[in-house]
């Protein structure tokens, strides 16, 4: 089942992985959430690590959260899970790219702030319809959206729905590159083979500077976000999922 949900693969100092449900466009199932926590973990400990890529087969990059594949996992397991998963992005002191090869939705768009860079195509979009599902906003966006995007934008983001084009997020700094649709893969291989290329400690001892004032706000924020969304979730349609 994991392999067949997860492809990882290593190129030299490379970690890929790649979420492979095309025929659901690579929503997140439970199995997905244990997977990834666990590559990127093992990838974190590992020296001969330096990158881990995530990207997508198909059309999409992730329609988010699969709510009908959670129907059959407890609402605590799920959280805890889905906890550990946005924890792992926060904590990972190796280099994480996203290459966005289509939409990104929910978890799948709200985890692009933790990565250090993210490539996206021009038939990218950017979607977190939380209020629309009568849930919340998780991933830590709502802190990581006002601080990229400013309040007003998030707002619309995490509020009102708003999809953003690719244009956008690139305008807003939600992601670095944008590419033609046949493009991407090749741009964004050759930006991360020029990263991996580099110093391995002047990137990392950088990385952890720019990033260390934030983890322990973004993994309270984490806590506090699920705590609502379980307090949501018990109230409503969506009681036996997340």
């Amino acid at each position: 089942m994991e392999q067949e949900c997860v492809i990882e693969e290593t190129k030299g100092n490379i970690k890929i992985i790649t979420l492979n449900r095309p025929r659901k466009k690579n929503a997140i199932n439970n199995e997905i959430y244990i997977r990834v926590t666990k590559i990127l973990n093992d990838a974190a400990t590992d020296d001969e690590i330096l990158i881990v890529v995530l990207t997508g087969t198909g059309d999409f990059y992730s329609s988010g959260n699969d709510f009908n594949a959670s129907n059959d996992v407890p609402v605590t397991d799920l959280s805890r899970n889905l906890r550990e998963f946005i924890n792992a992005f926060i904590r990972f002191p190796k280099i994480l790219i996203a290459i966005v090869n289509g939409p990104a939705i929910g978890i799948a768009a709200t985890t692009l702030p933790l990565c250090d860079f993210v490539f996206a195509s021009e038939n990218a979009y950017f979607y977190t319809p939380f209020t629309k599902l009568r849930i919340i906003a998780e991933g830590c966006s709502t802190v990581t959206f006002p601080k990229l995007m400013g309040v007003r934008r998030a707002m619309e983001m995490l509020i009102m729905n708003y999809k953003m084009s690719a244009q956008e997020a690139l305008n807003c700094g939600l992601i670095n590159y944008l590419h033609k649709n046949d493009e991407l893969h090749v741009k964004a291989w050759d930006k991360i083979t020029e990263i991996s290329n580099l110093s391995p400690d002047s990137v990392l001892t950088t990385k952890r500077l720019i990033r260390k004032f934030d983890m322990d706000k973004l993994l309270e924020t984490n806590i506090l976000e699920l705590q609502e969304l379980q307090r949501i979730v018990k109230y409503s349609n969506l009681n036996s999922k997340l």
